[in-house]
């Protein structure tokens, strides 16, 4: 039988850095304190020595379990692909781990999630989920920071990072009744915040023209597939509207394809707006319509507090509005 090998410990690497056991605990718990020619030598006799450090020893001994746990509602066709990109590429290089979860649209599946992260000691929760009133408090309770993303709440529970949807749905009214629109017809998924963008553009559409507004509503994630079952919808209202604002860019791209696939050509026979300005959005005949938010900004901003708290240092903000911005291209 072949000799069980012997793990490489924290004393061999101090060996081979020549270093003390307690300069390279402190490398591994806090490398910013430890001079960088020595940081250097350490990190060499690392790799030369095969050592992986325990994690959850150290996490235990400062506290700190430089784990960040990230909760959004899907991937699949997803706005959030920028923003949850971004944040795993930062967080790794501030040498953060990322745990994922992902809730759905369900609260008690929210509320799971960040008891099982609270459970871990998670220096930070980064949320996009609706929260039941007992887990608020929960976290209000918990030293660990929580920041709300892609959205502004008037009472935010940490920090919220994002903009606000009712804002978002009035600038789209505005502008499509300033391009001569009259027949709007939405197409939200069942969710808080594009209810809020639906409902802010219905009441921005009747205050301007005082017509109505023909509504549907989609499964989360609202998908490219949806938009087959959505425009047959449409063929059947009694009279064909003549934009239709999507809660999605890939379901406005489907509704493109199903439009022209029935032979009418966009805009002109049927106008398309989606939102969240994706890589398709500029890529599709004819290009869409949609609105821009910079996920990427969410996640530096995000980073940028979580870095703060780990420093110690007590919130700028409780909230941060990146903004938006509505792209005017060829579907609508």
């Amino acid at each position: 039988m072949a000799p069980t090998r012997k793990n490489p410990t924290l004393d061999d690497v101090a060996a081979q850095a020549g270093v003390s056991s307690a300069t390279v605990s402190r490398f591994i718990n806090n490398p910013e304190v430890v001079a960088p020619a020595t940081a250097e030598r350490i990190r060499a006799a690392i790799a030369a020595t095969g050592y992986i450090p325990n994690l959850l020893a150290s996490g235990m001994a400062s506290n700190k379990s430089k784990m960040v746990a990230v909760l959004i509602p899907h991937l699949t066709d997803s706005i959030f692909n920028d923003t949850i990109e971004a944040m795993v590429e930062e967080l790794s290089a501030a040498g953060l781990n990322v745990m994922l979860g992902i809730t759905g649209v369900s609260s008690a599946r929210t509320s799971e999630l960040i008891r099982g992260a609270l459970s871990r000691r998670v220096d930070a929760i980064i949320s996009s989920g609706p929260l039941e009133p007992e887990i608020v408090e929960l976290v209000r309770r918990s030293p660990a920071l929580f920041i709300q993303i892609w959205e502004l709440p008037a009472e935010p529970v940490g920090l919220a990072v994002g903009f606000s949807h009712e804002a978002a749905g009035r600038d789209m009214a505005r502008f499509l009744m300033s391009r001569g629109y009259r027949r709007p017809h939405l197409i939200t998924a069942d969710g808080a915040r594009a209810g809020q963008r639906r409902d802010a553009f219905v009441a921005e559409w009747q205050a301007l023209a005082g017509g109505e507004v023909t509504l549907a509503t989609v499964d989360i994630p609202s998908r490219y597939g949806h938009a087959r079952r959505a425009f047959a919808d449409i063929r059947r209202l009694p009279e064909l509207p003549d934009v239709v604002v999507c809660g999605s860019d890939y379901l406005a791209q489907g509704l493109i394809v199903e439009a022209q696939a029935a032979g009418l050509r966009v805009p002109d026979g049927l106008a398309v707006v989606g939102f969240g300005n994706s890589s398709i959005a500029g890529e599709m005949r004819p290009t869409i319509t949609t609105v821009d938010v910079d996920g990427r900004r969410i996640a530096r901003e995000a980073i940028a507090a979580i870095t703060r708290h780990a420093a110690g240092e007590p919130p700028r903000e409780q909230s941060i509005d990146v903004g938006f911005r509505l792209i005017a291209r060829e579907s609508a």
